[in-house]
């Protein structure tokens, strides 16, 4: 991770140094321009091959092209993951690559409806095959697990905007010249589908030669054990969806997203006619959604820095249902636009949120199944509402309603877009319950402390806090971290801890002492850390905000007074001004029995406990080091898991951009 908060090109310019992900996502960006190239030139060959059977035949065959793209998806798609997770993933990926390059090639030579139909539905199956497999792989070619995000930033870029350009434009520029050559309509479809296959061939020899590393686990011990059965990789896959709070959760928020995007879909065009445009407000309209998505996923991981991803992945629902109602009752073209790019940037917020959190949070063994089961569901909902939204439409047909003595005529679209609003924003309601294991403040607290989040971060600073369960522990650590730091020659801050910094001393009350560790530690934040990590330092400090939280969370539990855990964390956020650590260092060990007897050991343990829980949410901004042992092993182990994580220090050379 960059425990700083580094600007998108840093993260993303980061993440592209890494030689093998760079190779990766160059043949990614060289795929989906395929795939999107070759949806136009497949299309449009279904009607060429039925030009002179009439209109009903050209659209029976236009239907005939997408309905077996979309065939493969819906009853292979878990079948695909369990590949990706048996097999080495490379052989997957060049096998279907080599497949889909003879299958466009044979095309022009048959000539015929029904074998396009066939490779149609073939090549769709080894899509269906190839991304699991390539998404599975992505998180094992990274150098930190917070790179997740910026890759997923990146791989959504390329397939959803810069592919889809370039596919567009590659065919739009083939037809223009084709005539050229030969005056047959086909002709221009014959020769991109010829170029088309020639990028799935590079991309087959790109990865069985310059990325080795997308095989991942297929060292010797793997070899040796005997694969488990698909039967059992399927069964086993469904159960972790669940079983797991955090999957189940992503699921049900999936399914409301995509069943308000199907709706979206589905009545843009008789929208866009109720709002008194034609085919320019619907291109809008289409453009606006686009123009969402990428706003989205580029403010995401900015988002992402205030609130955890298992927060953010719901709320981002919510909020796209709540911009979908407003669609719905939009009167202007200029207000629905504004709406609709709104609903997009909070869908592509929720999109890349449910792939950082899927590289991120599920174990590389089964995250191909988690993959291809998203990718299943995402298209079984849409083709759903797709198929269903219309019928709807035409059912509740145009009504009108009465307001006083006005009666305002309002047509079906509008029922059925506030209604996929609203299911929209109850289901992500539903998954941020599921996927929330942190419960310390409500929705609307949270909400509020990532708008706000007090004040304004500035500088190139990195804060880092070293948390435990003893304070002895935390504070030796703490020193001997900075002091390793300096001695690399970093610029390193200690700002030191003190309880109440000698005020107020003799105070009784949970509440009052709460109080002045909170005025304490916001004297310390305002005098030492802020101005330091504004000068660019790393700061390091033991028990900033967690350790404190669980300590007297766990004295107002045994008391029954004072402070809950929601106040204790409102009045953190107050003292540090929103200020969170880039990166904590949770001291993890086994209370021992000589040194922490009786209640202190039980103690010990809570605290542990605490502390895991409060820090799960955010798996990118902390790391556990083994606290057994003796203090210049743990130094040892700090130091190991710290420093990749930081920026090289001032007259040092990163080598991380060499292949």
């Amino acid at each position: 991770m960059s425990p700083q908060p580094a600007s998108t090109a840093h993260r993303v310019s980061s993440v592209l140094a890494i030689p093998a992900f760079r190779r990766l996502w160059s043949v990614t960006a060289l795929t989906s321009t395929g795939e999107w190239m070759s949806l136009l030139a497949l299309t449009s060959l279904a009607t060429h091959l039925t030009a002179g059977a009439g209109y009903t035949a050209q659209s029976f065959a236009l239907g005939g092209v997408v309905a077996t793209k979309l065939i493969p998806s819906l009853l292979f798609g878990p079948l695909a993951g369990v590949l990706a997770d048996r097999f080495d993933r490379r052989k997957v990926m060049v096998t279907c690559d080599l497949l889909k390059f003879g299958l466009l090639i044979s095309i022009p030579f048959v000539g015929s409806l029904w074998w396009l139909l066939v490779v149609t539905l073939l090549i769709e199956l080894c899509t269906m095959f190839w991304i699991p497999a390539k998404d599975a792989a992505v998180p094992n070619l990274l150098r930190r697990p917070d790179q997740m995000e910026a890759a997923a930033q990146l791989g959504l870029v390329v397939t959803y905007g810069v592919a889809v350009l370039a596919g567009a434009g590659l065919f739009a520029l083939v037809s223009k010249l084709a005539p050229l050559i030969d005056a047959d309509p086909a002709t221009a479809v014959y020769i991109a589908l010829f170029v088309n296959s020639f990028a799935f061939l590079i991309s087959a020899l790109v990865v069985f030669f310059r990325i080795p590393e997308v095989s991942g686990r297929t060292g010797a011990a793997d070899r040796k054990q005997a694969p488990p059965s698909m039967l059992f990789l399927l069964r086993d896959g469904f159960r972790f969806v669940i079983d797991t709070p955090l999957v189940r959760g992503l699921v049900i928020g999936i399914v409301g997203a995509f069943t308000a995007g199907g709706a979206v879909i589905a009545t843009a065009k008789l929208y866009a006619s109720s709002l008194g445009g034609g085919d320019a407000a619907y291109s809008v309209l289409f453009g606006a959604v686009f123009a969402g998505l990428a706003i989205g996923m580029g403010i995401g991981p900015r988002l992402a820095q205030r609130l955890p991803h298992n927060r953010l992945f719901g709320t981002a629902i919510v909020a796209a249902g709540l911009s979908l109602v407003v669609v719905a009752v939009a009167v202007h073209l200029f207000m629905a636009i504004a709406a609709v790019m709104f609903v997009g940037a909070f869908a592509g917020i929720a999109f890349l949120t449910g792939l950082t959190i899927i590289g991120t949070q599920v174990a590389d063994g089964i995250r191909g199944r988690i993959n291809a089961f998203v990718q299943s569901l995402v298209r079984l909902v849409l083709l759903g509402s797709m198929s269903l939204v219309p019928v709807v439409v035409g059912l509740v047909a145009t009504r009108t309603i009465t307001f006083g003595d006005s009666e305002f005529l309002v047509d079906g679209t509008r029922f059925v877009l506030a209604g996929g609003g609203l299911i929209a924003a109850v289901v992500g309601a539903v998954a941020y319950r599921q996927m929330d294991d942190r419960g310390l403040e409500p929705l609307v607290t949270d909400l509020v402390s990532a708008l706000r989040s007090g004040e304004r971060r500035t500088g190139a600073g990195v804060l880092i806090a070293v948390e435990g369960a003893t304070p002895q522990d935390t504070v030796d650590q703490a020193q001997r971290l900075a002091g390793t730091l300096r001695e690399l020659g970093y610029d390193v801050v200690e700002p030191g801890h003190e309880e109440h910094g000698g005020i107020a001393t003799d105070l009784a009350g949970l509440r009052a002492k709460a109080l002045a560790a909170a005025a304490v530690r916001a004297d310390l934040v305002e005098r030492v850390v802020r101005p330091s990590l504004d000068a660019g330092a790393v700061v390091v400090v033991d028990r900033f905000v967690a350790g404190p939280l669980a300590r007297f969370g766990i004295a107002a539990e045994q008391t029954g007074t004072g402070p809950d855990d929601g106040e204790l964390a409102s009045l953190a956020r107050w003292a540090t001004g929103g200020l969170r650590p880039d990166l904590t260092v949770l001291l993890d060990r086994a209370p021992q029995p000589r040194t922490e007897p009786g209640v202190a050991g039980i103690e010990h343990a809570r605290v542990q406990r605490l502390l895991a829980r409060a820090l799960a949410p955010e798996p990118q901004r902390h790391v556990v080091v083994d606290a057994d042992g003796d203090t210049d092993e743990i130094a040892g182990r700090v130091r190991d898991r710290v420093l990749p994580l930081l920026p090289a220090a001032p007259g040092v050379v990163a080598t991380e951009g060499a292949s």
